[in-house]
């Protein structure tokens, strides 16, 4: 079965998919620093096992699919401290072959008809320059420059044997633009996952609709989302992009709700930590067939949901 029928298998079955928390999320809760530009792909250098020991808590609280630790890694981003080109592509290969052990390590133990599926972790340009812009969108370059961005990280990942190519965390429609026009020539299935700022918009002003509508008809993008958002907000958004995206599965994968401190880098707690269980089985009544989180939601919310759907 090769890359591209794995994917479409999956969504065909039109049951609900559980995909991975947050990877940091996990990583910090065992003790790691990722107080670093590179975030939770700074483990790839010193200690490898960590990430497979992190993708492992969500394979075995049922996660379908997960995510490489390559959200906030770039070729640009290895090479800015110290690296080579050849040793930064390795450094994002290495990420996929971790995911690849753990699961292989999992199915091991939990055999399975339909083994867990490896989306390759593709983040914003504002991943890359860690200052929080991916929380706001506002990067004022040019297309060039984000296009000469995206580009080398998406056609090694392609080539990398993932199952998926996980565009997430978009925040603007600049870049979806961008991303929209390379993923045309990719040959692994993707999704495209977009960042917003209340019920109506990406985090740059644009609204959910126009965004999402670039991506109605793409041929290699098989569903389209929202992600690092507010639970409070997927409700609405789904609605909206349901209005203008047919033939596309859904998938929501938001944060729990609490607000990121992007000066001093902590979490500040707000009331909606655990909105993210009690909105879920809502969310695939609407429509939607992918449902995960991002970050502070754990394995154990993940393991929650999927007791839940198994009642």
């Amino acid at each position: 079965m090769n890359r591209k029928s794995r994917f479409e298998t999956l969504l065909a079955l039109r049951r609900p998919v559980i995909l991975d928390g947050g990877l940091a999320t996990e990583l910090e809760a065992s003790g790691h620093d990722l107080g670093t530009s590179l975030w939770s792909a700074a483990l790839l250098m010193n200690q490898p096992q960590a990430i497979v020991d992190a993708h492992l808590a969500y394979l075995h609280a049922g996660a379908q699919i997960i995510l490489t630790a390559t959200y906030q890694a770039s070729i640009d981003g290895f090479i800015a401290v110290g690296m080579s080109k050849q040793q930064a592509k390795k450094m994002m290969l290495d990420a996929v072959r971790l995911a690849q052990r753990a699961v292989s390590e999992h199915c091991k133990i939990q055999p399975a008809t339909y083994p867990p599926l490896i989306a390759a972790s593709i983040g914003p340009y504002g991943a890359y320059l860690a200052d929080g812009s991916e929380y706001r969108g506002n990067y004022q370059v040019e297309d060039h420059v984000l296009a000469e961005f995206h580009l080398p990280r998406l056609t090694l990942l392609d080539h990398s044997g993932v199952d998926i190519l996980g565009c997430e965390t978009i925040p603007s429609f600049q870049e979806a633009r961008v991303l929209a026009e390379q993923l045309k020539d990719v040959h692994t299935p993707a999704w495209i996952s977009f960042s917003c700022s209340d019920k109506q918009h990406l985090n740059d002003g644009t609204r959910i609709e126009q965004a999402a509508g670039l991506f109605a008809a793409h041929p290699n993008v098989h569903a389209i989302g929202i992600n690092c958002t507010a639970p409070a907000y997927i409700g609405e958004l789904v609605e909206r992009i349901n209005s203008v995206v047919r033939n596309k599965s859904i998938i929501v994968y938001p944060n729990s709700g609490e607000l990121y401190d992007t000066v001093n880098k902590t979490w500040v707690s707000t009331d909606d930590s655990q909105v993210f269980n009690n909105l879920a089985h809502s969310w695939f009544q609407q429509g939607v067939q992918i449902v995960g989180g991002c970050c502070r939601i754990g394995p154990e919310q993940i393991k929650a949901l999927v007791s839940d759907l198994r009642k």
